[in-house]
């Protein structure tokens, strides 16, 4: 499980350090695509498996599948971390999230999220007076 907020810097090259807390997670590999919101998702490569294992039960016959699963999976890049634990960041991936050196890396929960920082601190400030609320429409609730 990822948790927590970090502040790295994405370099002169397109990389990122890893926060130290998620490395030993993503040391097998992991998969950077576009994220809702303009962020990007970093998966482990297995949870990718298991998150497009879902996709696969979507018609093809679905126009809005298909144009989920063409923006998810065009999007999509292989890494893996150097021994530093940076990860390069591809082009087109920085170009959609906005990144330029000030980032925002967020676990979330089955997921990593990386955010432009001031894209994530509007978004925040946003979310904030809601977030309390939200709790009864997305947990379960339990009747005795």
């Amino acid at each position: 499980m990822f948790l927590g907020t970090h502040t790295p810097r994405l370099d002169d090259k397109g990389r990122i350090f890893l926060p130290a807390k998620f490395r030993e997670e993503l040391s097998e590999g992991l998969v950077v695509t576009r994220g809702q919101e303009r962020c990007l998702y970093v998966w482990t490569a297995a949870e990718f498996r298991t998150f497009t294992e879902q996709l696969r039960k979507a018609p093809v016959t679905n126009k809005r599948a298909r144009d989920f699963m063409r923006m998810l999976f065009a999007g999509a890049s292989a890494e893996i971390a150097d021994k530093q634990g940076r990860v390069t960041l591809p082009q087109m991936l920085r170009d959609y999230a906005g990144l330029r050196r000030e980032c925002v890396v967020i676990g979330a929960f089955n997921r990593v999220e990386i955010w432009d920082a001031a894209a994530w601190n509007s978004y925040s400030e946003e979310q904030e007076p809601a977030f309390a609320d939200w709790s009864e429409e997305v947990l379960p609730t339990t009747e005795s």
